[in-house]
């Protein structure tokens, strides 16, 4: 069974660009409710931690440099089915693959720079959100 939160994070590149409204708001307008949301910046040893799955990768040192560059918005969403339905709304991580009307078909400059994070599972939105508000029960 699905369940009803997942987490999100705003990208550098779509806080550097001046796209958190319009990204918010097309989130609540496909029926996700914010129940918690901060702007922060992650530190070298933050964005290492949470992309540690990543770690041997090639793109790894690059992706830590992005993601620690400029504020994110990191959020919880509530919605039945919340995790599938964020994945469709944000679209593919290349956005030249996204569907139209996706965030990243709108606000993504490319696989690297592409604006939204969406966890990919029920589990992976409760270890990512307990990373971005530790100590506040919201799963």
């Amino acid at each position: 069974m699905s369940g009803n939160k997942t987490f999100t994070m705003l990208k550098p590149d779509a806080v550097e660009k001046g796209h958190i409204g319009a990204i918010l708001n097309q989130i609540t307008e496909s029926g996700f409710r914010i129940v918690a949301m901060k702007l922060t910046q992650m530190t070298e040893a933050d964005a290492k931690e949470f992309y540690a799955i990543h770690k041997e990768r090639p793109f790894f040192g690059e992706l830590v440099e992005y993601m620690t560059r400029g504020p994110i918005v990191a959020a919880v969403l509530e919605k039945e089915n919340a995790v599938e339905d964020f994945r469709t709304l944000i679209g593919a991580t290349n956005p030249a693959d996204a569907a139209e009307g996706t965030i990243r078909k709108k606000y993504a400059a490319s696989i690297g720079e592409n604006a939204v994070h969406g966890s990919d599972s029920d589990d992976n939105a409760k270890i990512e959100g307990a990373f971005h508000f530790a100590g506040r029960e919201m799963f």
